[in-house]
């Protein structure tokens, strides 16, 4: 659907349309992901094949493997709209948020991840229909020019720099074809997706001197990076199922750390590298049989996403949240004892995604946004003192764009009743 034709369409049709433009521009391991009512509209309105295009949008939707809603709370109409707060009550309300800057102003900009001094950031981005390429900035300054670090061609996703930052990761499909991947058959409902043509990159930090990392067969995308070594956390569908593995920063040592079944992915480490956070789905019974079924022809509909850490090298799992909707873009606090993410728990129609932050044992939430629409992908800077996110927030008139935004962080905030 383009954009000029969302004033006319139903807002069911909306929100469809928004969540597949902000899926075109995020990261594998965490575009937002549909209410089932949603996913379902978006297919009747035409949007879910648009949903389609994304090559790496791979959020919770469809509906019909839990009969009403993928999260367990019936279909979104059932319940009221959040009531939408003006710019001067969101900051009210964003506490923690100080001296909020937009660092882009048009298009998809999203997975913006920070260099390890703090100076930059690299995400992917794209105008129009075209397929995301990875950019790099300075993180401070909203008129620097980005710098194109891709190719170009194909399709990117989940790019992060190497300790030093002279180097950085990505990964594209630029090898398996210079076009952008075709839609998702969305005859098998609203699905996503597993282009085998993606695979991981290293190249030099000005995006020179690319060489492969990844080469098994299928899937190998979402990697970020421990800061101690330079070891990359990635998924991958090489053993069947959609698992994290841990690999060496030249793609040598490749370990497997998960071992159920379901889409574990979007993974980080903790800043000391001795723990990661990620999202998966646990899908049980008529479920897992849909999920077996989709992956063998190269598609996933995950159904709730929750969040889990463990030890860098898989061990001692624990789920973090039991929310029953959809969880994602994890990222720890500097201290690792609290993590933030995206969810769209505060929205009863399960259309509005904000983020909000939890303690490793599941205590402690707290929402931190209230903007409309979607904000996620957050990461704090190196320091701590600093936290980049996407967001929907301040999009032109009949636009959805997905913006960048930096905030000072004020952790000892106390949210106003």
């Amino acid at each position: 659907m383009a954009r000029n034709q969302l004033r006319n369409s139903t807002p069911t049709a909306v929100f469809a349309a928004l969540f597949a433009a902000v899926a075109t521009s995020s990261c594998a391991k965490s575009a937002p992901p549909p209410s089932a009512e949603t996913a379902a509209a978006g297919a009747s309105a035409g949007t879910a094949e648009k949903a389609a295009t994304s090559p790496h949008g791979h959020g919770a939707g469809g509906a019909s493997a839990h009969g009403a809603s993928p999260h367990g709370h019936g279909a979104g109409g059932a319940h009221a709209a959040a009531p939408k707060l003006s710019p001067e009550e969101v900051a009210a309300k964003e506490v923690h948020l100080k001296e909020l800057v937009q660092l882009t102003t048009a298009g998809e900009n999203a997975e913006a991840y920070w260099s390890f001094d703090g100076s930059k950031l690299i995400y992917q981005a794209h105008e129009g229909d075209g397929c995301d390429q990875i950019y790099v900035r300075p993180a401070r300054d909203p008129n620097a020019k980005p710098q194109l670090v891709s190719t170009g061609k194909g399709a990117t996703t989940c790019a992060y720099f190497l300790p030093g930052d002279k180097e950085i990761i990505y990964a594209s499909t630029h090898v398996a074809s210079p076009e952008c991947p075709p839609k998702a058959d969305q005859s098998q409902g609203y699905v996503w997706a597993l282009y085998e043509g993606y695979d991981i990159f290293r190249a030099n930090a000005d995006g020179s001197k690319l060489r492969q990392l990844t080469s098994s067969p299928g899937y190998d995308a979402e990697g970020t990076v421990c800061s101690k070594d330079g070891s990359i956390i990635f998924t991958s569908v090489r053993d069947g199922d959609l698992e994290l593995y841990r690999m060496d920063s030249d793609g040598k040592n490749v370990k497997r750390l998960t071992h159920t079944p379901g889409y574990d992915g979007g993974a980080f480490f903790s800043s000391d590298c001795k723990k990661i956070v990620w999202r998966a789905s646990r899908p049980e019974g008529a479920e897992l049989e849909d999920y077996k079924g989709l992956l063998a022809k190269g598609l996933v509909r995950p159904t709730k996403l929750e969040l889990y850490v463990a030890n860098a090298d898989g061990t001692d799992a624990k789920q973090v949240t039991k929310l029953d909707v959809a969880a994602f873009g994890p990222f720890f606090y500097p201290s690792a004892e609290r993590i933030i993410f995206s969810t769209n728990y505060g929205d009863p129609r399960r259309r509005d995604f904000d983020l909000y932050a939890v303690d490793v044992d599941g205590s402690n939430l707290e929402r931190i946004t209230y903007a409309a629409d979607f904000d996620g992908f957050p990461m704090f800077s190196p320091d701590g003192k600093s936290l980049v996110f996407a967001s929907n927030r301040n999009s032109k008139p009949g636009t959805w764009d997905t913006n960048l935004f930096l905030a000072r962080w004020e952790e000892s905030a106390t949210p106003k009743p």
